[in-house]
């Protein structure tokens, strides 16, 4: 539990220098670019996956359940809501942490134990500038397209259960999926997906850092960090769904 907690402390420190850091020339735009494609197109073939069997199993495990009461109509909004409002960004997070913030722990922690990161300081060049800035950004960026792109594949996946069912048509289906759609339901789906951007890519930059030990240090600071990245999500996500609900309910 000690150690929980110094992780804890060490990571809030770790994260709010970001804000510091950030605004500070030269700006690292080759390596933010070459991050931003790292993060989110390497990440969409994962998400496409994700994306398309979130909304098919959803479907089909609700439309029997709605159609004893009658109500399969009611299906396309049922999704519409669950999807955007909670299950897409959640679930694209947890997927992205398990394939970035492990893949930026890696990295870092191996640069940390054959001394690349000492060599960045004696050459006068900020560590966290120059590797965790450019990430954190990426990150912020990447994670709220990848889950608007999840969101609409997860829509879409839900219509073909409703297509081939015959239960209803395109243009049917995309009324009522948009008609039951509300600020309070696509505002607080697109603002935690920052804050889980954040986490991801901030999580694994700090045990990166941390890493020690050689290669079996690197494996730990994978590990560590999809771990610690995950359950930061599950705990940032109940705080914002309190937040939105004190805010749009």
């Amino acid at each position: 539990m000690k150690r929980f907690l110094e992780h804890i402390y060490d990571l809030t420190a770790f994260a709010l220098r970001f804000f510091k850091e950030v605004f500070r020339p030269p700006y690292e735009f080759g390596e933010f670019a070459g991050h931003l494609e790292n993060f989110g197109s390497r990440s969409f073939p994962l998400v496409s996956v994700i994306g398309l069997l979130m909304g098919l199993i959803l479907a089909l495990q609700t439309k029997p359940t709605l159609a004893r009461f009658g109500a399969e109509s009611f299906l396309p909004a049922m999704v519409a809501i669950s999807v955007i409002r909670e299950l897409g960004p959640v679930i694209t997070a947890l997927v992205v942490a398990g394939r970035v913030a492990s893949g930026i722990g890696a990295e870092i922690g191996s640069m940390r134990v054959t001394e690349q990161v000492d060599a960045l300081e004696v050459s006068s060049v900020d560590p966290y500038r120059f590797l965790v800035v450019p990430r954190v950004l990426a990150g912020v960026i990447a994670l709220p397209l990848l889950t608007a792109y999840a969101d609409l594949l997860g829509i879409m996946g839900a219509f073909a259960v409703m297509f081939v069912s015959g239960g209803m048509g395109w243009q049917l289906f995309m009324t009522s999926t948009i008609t039951s759609l509300s600020i309070a339901d696509i505002i607080p789906g697109i603002a935690k997906t920052f804050f889980f951007g954040f986490i991801i890519s901030t999580v694994g930059s700090y045990f990166g850092f941390k890493a020690s030990g050689g290669t079996e240090g690197v494996g730990k600071a994978a590990t560590s960090a999809v771990v610690f990245a995950s359950f930061l999500i599950l705990i940032t996500d109940f705080v914002l769904v309190k937040v939105g609900i004190l805010l749009f309910e």
